[in-house]
This record gives structure tokens, sequence and C-alpha cells, in this order.
């Protein structure tokens, strides 16, 4: 009894190997691999998988957008603060009003200026007194009578009062004053150093400033603007090709400015990773104003290029590549070098040749076959 239940448990093991050895000769593999090649058999679940697209050459503009702040250029910028206490006087501009260089401003009463003012015009008349002395000496000492030590004295004298009076001279020049027509105890009148137009005005007639107050007028020439943007480090290396900056502004829908890249910063802000850029900008319509964020497109001349997803790209342990197809479901590894122009996009530097067919999209499962 025994030795007939061992006999009818061989005979059903025996059959489920048959029956599963069966199911496996039955099943078709999802590839083959002959040599270079990657072979996909017909019914292969990995063929639906497979996108292929044709490598064609199209052109390519390198570009890097970011958010830029718009300023005065510093050159063509001024603020004005009171050049010592006094009491404003007169005011001698508007709000919004054009000036150019040297145009009055404000008139200021002080006695910190009487007191420079009094020094000059001592030292000027030391000085003359100085050199009438001196001339005296000479001639006495060209006709005999004089005394050299009082003629070397008398020289002196005059290099000493010389440089009182320069000195006097640089004082009251700090703050632009026409030394030929000032007379003593005149306000100072405080110019524009630059032209362009008010554009912060808190003169007050009658007000007492104090040396350490704030800029009670700005001055901007706004013509010309800067936009201040940050570029990520590791976009650096593209900056220094890219020629054409766009320019957009919410307050200018469907409207584009131009501009040129006129600096880029030499130090990278360790917080952000990035570096600021600066780009010069005709703002002759006055229509970026100082503080205003734009949006900023720095790209370059279109250049002829291949490009193709990212997700075709595939990386091994040194190299990329694409899968390139050779034939019908066959597919050859084939090493590229590229370059990232966006985060599903590249750029094909060598290796894939226009009118090759590659895979585009599924490479990971061929991958996964190999």
């Amino acid at each position: 009894m025994i030795r007939k239940i061992n006999i009818s448990a061989l005979l059903v093991i025996s059959v489920l190997f048959s029956c599963h050895k069966s199911a496996q000769e039955e099943t078709p593999k999802n590839y083959i691999i002959e040599g270079q090649t990657l072979v996909l058999p017909e019914g292969s679940n990995i063929i639906p998988k497979i996108k292929t697209e044709k490598a064609v050459v199209g052109e390519y503009s390198p570009s890097i957008s970011t958010v830029g702040t718009v300023r005065a250029i510093p050159t063509n910028y001024a603020e004005i603060l009171p050049p010592f206490s006094g009491r404003v006087l007169k005011s001698y501009v508007n709000l919004g009003e054009k000036v150019v260089a040297g145009a009055p401003l404000f008139s200021i009463s002080s006695p910190d200026f009487f007191n420079a003012q009094k020094e000059y015009f001592d030292s000027k008349q030391e000085l003359a007194l100085a050199q009438t002395n001196l001339k005296r000496q000479q001639d006495l000492f060209n006709h005999g009578v004089g005394i050299k030590r009082e003629l070397e004295e008398a020289h002196t004298d005059v290099q000493t009062k010389k440089s009182a009076l320069e000195n006097a001279m640089a004082a009251l020049k700090t703050y632009n004053v026409n030394l030929s027509n000032m007379s003593l105890g005149q306000p100072l009148v405080v110019t524009s150093p630059i032209a362009g137009e008010i554009v912060t005005n808190n003169i007050i007639m009658g007000e007492y400033l104090k040396e350490d107050s704030e800029p009670i007028v700005k001055i901007a020439e706004l013509s010309k603007v800067w936009i201040v943007g940050q570029v990520k480090e590791k976009n650096m290396s593209f900056l220094h090709n890219l020629k054409k900056v766009e320019i957009k502004t919410e307050a200018l829908p469907g409207e584009t400015l131009y501009g040129k890249i006129y600096h880029i910063n030499e130090m990278i802000d360790e917080s952000t990773r990035s570096v600021e850029v600066f780009v010069e900008s005709d703002n002759s319509d006055r229509n970026l104003k100082p503080g205003m964020y734009v949006n900023v497109l720095f790209s370059d001349t279109p250049t002829p290029a291949i490009i193709v997803p990212a997700k075709a790209i595939l990386q091994n342990s040194e190299n990329q590549f694409v899968y390139v197809q050779t034939g019908k479901n066959k597919y050859i590894k084939k090493e590229v070098v590229t370059e990232n122009i966006s985060d599903d996009k590249v750029r094909i530097k060598s290796g894939l040749q226009p009118g090759e067919t590659y895979v585009a999209e599924g490479g990971i499962y061929l991958l996964d076959a190999q």
C-alpha cells in the first residue's frame, strides 16, 4: 500500500514539472541580446512602452531668466544733505522739476559757513600784507640797506600765509562756492552736482537743519537705468556669451524692453549661491521706475542644435548615452555629450547625428533589460 502511494506521488510531481517546463518554453522572452544590440521580439511587453523620435536640427537660443530690480545709475543720482548745521532761507526748486548741473537748490545760513568765509577773507588780507612786506624787504636788500635775515623771514611769512589761504579756499570749495563773487556774511547756496529731475524735495523754509540730517533733496537722471538681477552660480558661464537682454514688467503688459549687460559682479552671494548682474536699459519714456520689479531674460543669437527630451538621456557609471534604433525593435547604446538648457530639454553637443532615430521615452526599460 505504501509503495503504491509513493509511485502516485512521483507521478504527480513529474506531471507538474512537465507543465511548468512547457509554460516556460511557451512564454516569449521580452528581449534578446545580440552583441551590442538589444532586440525586442514580437510580443515583448517592453515594445508598447518605447517611444522614438528622429533627431532633427533646429534653432537653439541659450537663455536664462530671473527677476530684477530697477535702480538709478549711481553716477546719475545724488542725495543732497545739509553741508553743516544751519537754517534754510530759500528754496529754488519744486518736486519733479528738471535741473542742470550747478543749478541752485536752496540757501542756508550758518555760523560755521560765516567762520569759513571770515577765515578766507582774513587769510587773503594777511597774504597781501605779507607780499607787500616781502616786496619792501627785497627793494631794501637790492639797494644795500636791507638785512638778509629779514628778507628770508619775509619769504617764509609769504609761504605761510599762502598755505593758510589755500586751506581756507579748500574749505569753501567743498561747498561748491564761487569765490570770485562771494561776500562776507552771504548765505550758502547749495547747488545740484548733476543734471536730472528732483525726485525728492523735503526743503522747508525756516527749518533748522543739523549736520547729520537725512537728505533733503534727491536728484536722478533716469533716461538710462540699471536693472539688477540674481543669476545662479551654475549659470555664470552662459552669461559671457549672451548678447540679448529682454525686460518685461506687469506695468507694461505685452511690451518688451531691451538692455545690455553692463557688469557681472565678482562676488558670489553665499546665502543664495547667486551673482548680481547689472543690465543697462534705455528709459527715455520713463516707464521703468527705481524700485520696480521686472522679469529679465538673457538670451543669445539662435544657433543650429539638436534638442531632445531630458528623459531620453540615460546615465551609467561614467557616461551619458541614448538608445538609437538600428532596425525594427533593435537598439544600441550611443554615448552623447549634452548641455542642460531647461528642466525638460537637453542640447546634444556630440554623439547623436541628425536623422538618427532615438528612444525619446521608455529607455529606462531597455536599460533594465541589459
